[in-house]
């Protein structure tokens, strides 16, 4: 059965808030509630409605969202949870056929083609209550021709009903607010420059002449009148990876040496684990849970380059240790991103003095890419007996 071009957005509001919560969601969510500054910043995270009500927004500084609300209840953030129950949502919208684009919020978005699942399921609605059926939680569902569109719907469709735009998108979207642009990243500081030049809603956006608003915000100003216009780009979908990951728990809270070589532990069994299948590793995360009352912490490590050597992994690691917040409870280390078979073969078909060589050229070339030709230079020595520290050696071109 034939669909019309529509893509279908799953929109999560309070995400990290209710994981955050547990047990406790119900009775935290209705009452001003707010995350706790992570990370060594003094600003909020994701608040409650009732929060909102007393005009505390996420970001806010802490000293404020207090003054506003004494009996603000303060939670703390859990971004390792968020991070999991996020994974366990796209597999399972993936479990139905769909191609997603993610979009780790707030709020959390996850996007997708409805033309190939609505071959796959029977039509929109059958699509609708097997998306429903995935999640096997309350989400808000909007779908439109383009991903902006769709990402509106939701925004103001109900936790229980889909809100579908079959008509005009160009005339759906222009009482909406320009506060809606914010859920593209590169466009989240554009929305207080129009509001100060009395542009409120998508509509008088898109009624500007495209010269006028590109001459006065650039391309960004242009992207955002052809979403006020209802175009967009196409969907990004993501590639569906494996989760392959080891933990290592402790009764007590561990920190320093101990956690040293946990890492060093985590790192070999990662490298031992079957599913890699001899490839080399390219990004892995790193988390941590804390001790009571701690929450979590996670931290993303890219490589400079693909690795399959656990020295060489230790070494990028250990030092991100220094960012724990806590003694640690738990450490797990997963892999986010392979990369190819064999990604270490030169450290054993070549001897260290070649090896040492290869990576000295390759760190000139990057230090010559990023600061010039001058950026590598090598001592050479011209009169070392002369009373002139000038003439005992120049500086010359270093050549690998």
């Amino acid at each position: 059965m034939g669909m019309p071009p529509l893509t279908i957005c799953v929109m999560l509001p309070r995400l990290a808030l209710a994981v955050a919560a547990g047990a406790r969601r119900e009775e935290l969510l209705g009452v001003p509630a707010a995350l706790s500054p992570e990370g060594g910043t003094q600003t909020v995270g994701e608040v409650s409605a009732a929060a909102e009500g007393y005009g505390i927004k996420a970001g806010m500084r802490l000293g404020e969202a207090l003054a506003r609300c004494p009996s603000l209840t303060l939670i703390p953030p859990d971004p390792v949870g968020v991070l999991e129950r996020w994974e366990e949502m796209l597999h399972a919208l993936e479990s139905i056929g769909a191609a997603v684009e993610p979009a780790l919020g707030p709020p959390a978005l996850a996007c997708f083609d409805a033309g190939p699942l609505g071959r796959l399921h029977g039509g929109l609605d059958a699509t609708l209550a097997a998306t429903r059926q995935a999640l096997g939680g309350p989400a808000r569902l909007g779908v439109a021709p383009t991903r902006f569109g769709a990402v509106a719907a939701a925004s103001r469709a109900r936790a229980r009903r889909p809100l579908v735009v079959s008509g005009d998108l160009a005339q759906f979207l222009a009482p909406l607010g320009v506060d809606l642009l914010r859920q593209r990243p590169e466009l989240a500081g554009l929305p207080e420059a129009l509001e100060q030049l009395g542009i409120a809603t998508l509509g008088e956006l898109a009624a500007l002449p495209a010269g006028a608003v590109a001459d006065r915000f650039g391309s960004l100003g242009v992207l955002a009148r052809r979403l006020a216009c209802g175009l967009d780009r196409p969907l990004s979908p993501r590639t569906p990876g494996e989760l392959v990951s080891e933990t290592l728990e402790l009764e007590d809270g561990a920190d320093g040496t101990q956690l040293e070589r946990m890492v060093g532990v985590l790192v070999d069994r990662l490298l031992a684990r079957r599913e890699r299948r001899g490839r080399s590793l390219r990004a892995v995360v790193m988390s941590a849970k804390l001790v009571a009352g701690g929450g979590t912490w996670h931290q993303q490590v890219v490589f400079r380059q693909a690795l399959a050597d656990p020295a060489r992994m230790r070494l990028a690691l250990v030092p991100r240790l220094g960012l724990l917040p806590a003694p640690a409870l738990s450490l797990t280390l997963a892999v986010e991103r392979f990369g190819p078979a064999g990604g270490d073969q030169l450290s054993v078909l070549e001897d260290a003095a070649d090896l040492r060589a290869t990576r000295l050229r390759e760190a000139v070339r990057q230090a010559r890419a990023a600061a010039g030709q001058e950026a590598a230079l090598r001592v050479l020595s011209v009169d070392p007996d002369s009373r002139l520290a000038e003439r005992r050696a120049v500086l010359a071109p270093f050549e690998g």
